[in-house]
């Protein structure tokens, strides 16, 4: 028997390769409407957590549901400006469809808006249907908060124990930690090994590829 039934991912710097795109995006925002001048670390650091705690600790000086309402007056009306969407990882729909076929339940917590996840499943289209559930940062609390979590776990029916977070952020990690369920680490997002173990990550892959071989092997 497997040692998990359900399989949760991040998005963001797990299944896409989307940090860069997400970094452009932001500055050329932050420019467009005179926001304070960032670096790209530092937007970078934030990547997987939801939009207005990522704002809040971007800009702390600043009102962070004003700052929310400038970025979308911005891309109500220069959407054709921003960047297209992110490729997957190499080797991520493979190893989702084996997955699948091996009977894993497959969902999704993350940090997206839900019109940002829909855009992503327009564009990955063969992706959607692989998903039991998905949760975004829009409509449920944002990461690190577990409630999204929860709310996958009540859908599928799932413990937390039979159920294994994947994703590439101590945000990841720390939101299943809390509550019992273990997490999987992914080297190719935004932090590093050693921050991912240190949050509580049963291991650190170098990226989706390595999940089915990690899920049957010894353990």
């Amino acid at each position: 028997m497997p040692r998990f039934s359900l399989l949760i991912f991040d998005w963001d710097g797990t299944l896409a390769d989307s940090a860069g795109l997400i970094v452009s995006n932001m500055q050329q925002a932050i420019d467009a409407i005179g926001l304070p001048q960032r670096s790209d670390q530092a937007i970078r650091e934030l990547i997987g957590l939801g939009l207005v705690d990522a704002l809040q600790r971007l800009f702390p000086e600043l009102d962070a549901e004003e700052v929310l309402r400038l970025l979308a007056e911005y891309r109500r009306l220069a959407p054709v400006t921003m960047a297209h969407e992110a490729p997957l990882f190499p080797g991520a729909r493979e190893a989702l469809e084996r997955l699948g076929g091996e009977g894993y339940t497959l969902a999704v917590a993350t940090g997206k808006s839900r019109p940002g996840l829909n855009r992503s499943f327009r564009t990955h289209g063969f992706l959607k249907p692989l998903f039991f559930t998905t949760r975004c940062a829009d409509e449920t609390a944002d990461k690190p908060d577990p409630l999204m979590l929860r709310e996958i776990l009540v859908e599928t029916g799932f413990e937390a124990q039979q159920a294994l977070m994947i994703g590439d952020t101590e945000y990841d990690v720390g939101m299943a930690r809390a509550i019992g369920m273990p997490a999987l680490g992914v080297g190719c997002g935004v932090h590093e090994a050693g921050r991912l173990l240190r949050a509580g990550a049963a291991a650190v892959l170098e990226d989706v590829r390595a999940v089915p071989a990690w899920l049957n092997g010894p353990g």
